[in-house]
């Protein structure tokens, strides 16, 4: 009976151990598989969807099938400010984001997206380099891991009548992504009155004719099918649109640290191959307009430019020290100098 006993005692004592290993094991010990649910506004099909396949088929790969990724392209989890909405409850894990959506977590980072800040490719990337650090910190802080920045592109306005001046502006029926305040700061230095609406609307509105004026990269216009609705694209360069991909930090740290360092080096490889991709496809898209009857409008002179671009100072000025801090702005002018005076401009 002893015997019975002792036998029963180590056989009970070795499942325990057992069920103790495997319930104290880390995901990749345990064989626990981790999805990431990936919402964006680009469609299937574009290069971003292209370069986040891609990103997603190696990152299973390293983990070896333990961490995949659930995407919801072209807005089918609605707008920015929805997506963030579902991320914080969980409901989604990781987006896509243009400026707007970055700003709505982090308001600062608007900074890099004010209008007339950057005057060359190679400013920005200069500018995305000095600043990365600072940023990943600041979105760690909001709960958020920025795997990288993926820039929208050069934003132009593209209209039904052909905007010359601030005055055809002012007389048009003008788009701006609701609760933007860094467009409205613009809009308002201008004297413009804007017309808000969610981004997922404006294909819509154009259609009714309730908007006839939209902003947007040369990419963005295609990608999210306003050309057909426009017959003419304003050649000033208002600004650089920022944007990045964030997963949410809560879904990230269920990962054991060899797959967060997998995930984070492919992402950032990933993210910088589509940086060039889309800088290709926004040269590329010039054709496609210009192929689809959308014509370019040149400013009549630089005294309209300096219209603008006093409107865009406006905008600075009205941001500074509410939207993001003026020491920050100092810093990113100040590093703006320096690479200008090393490339003798």
């Amino acid at each position: 009976m002893n015997s019975f006993k002792e036998a029963f005692m180590i056989r009970a004592l070795i499942i325990l151990a057992v069920l103790w290993t495997v319930i104290g094991a880390s995901p990749a010990q345990a064989g626990e598989k981790t999805l990431i649910k990936f919402a964006t506004l680009a469609p299937e099909g574009s290069s971003w969807m292209k370069s986040m396949h891609r990103l997603s088929d190696k990152v299973k790969k390293a983990t070896e099938g333990n961490v995949t990724f659930r995407f919801y392209p072209g807005g089918v989890s609605g707008d920015e400010k929805d997506v963030i909405r579902k991320m914080r409850i969980g409901q989604l894990h990781g987006a896509g984001f243009t400026g707007v959506g970055l700003g709505e977590i982090l308001p600062e980072v608007r900074v890099l997206d004010l209008p007339f800040l950057f005057e060359s490719d190679e400013e920005i990337q200069h500018i995305y380099g000095k600043m990365n650090a600072y940023f990943k910190d600041r979105y760690e802080e909001k709960g958020y891991v920025l795997l990288g920045w993926v820039p929208v592109g050069w934003v132009h306005f593209f209209s039904q009548q052909p905007i010359h001046s601030v005055d055809d502006l002012r007389q048009s029926k003008p788009w701006m992504w609701e609760g933007d305040p860094l467009v409205e700061a613009a809009y308002k230095g201008l004297g413009v009155q804007p017309i808000p609406l969610s981004i997922t609307d404006v294909l819509l509105s154009l259609q009714t004719g309730m908007l006839d004026t939209v902003y947007s990269s040369t990419q963005g216009a295609l990608a999210l099918q306003w050309f057909t609705k426009v017959k003419h694209v304003t050649q000033l360069r208002m600004g650089y649109a920022t944007g990045g991909v964030l997963i949410s930090k809560k879904q990230f740290d269920k990962l054991p640290q060899p797959y967060q360092d997998a995930v984070k080096k492919i992402g950032g490889e990933c993210l910088q191959e589509l940086v060039q991709l889309i800088q290709e496809d926004n040269q590329k898209a010039y054709a496609v307009l210009e192929k689809n009857d959308v014509k370019w409008v040149a400013l009549p002179d630089e005294k309209e430019r300096a219209r603008f671009q006093e409107a865009g100072a406006t905008a600075w000025e009205n941001l500074a020290g509410k939207y993001f801090p003026t020491e920050l702005l100092d810093q990113v002018l100040g590093h703006l100098k320096e690479f200008r005076k090393a490339s003798g401009k």
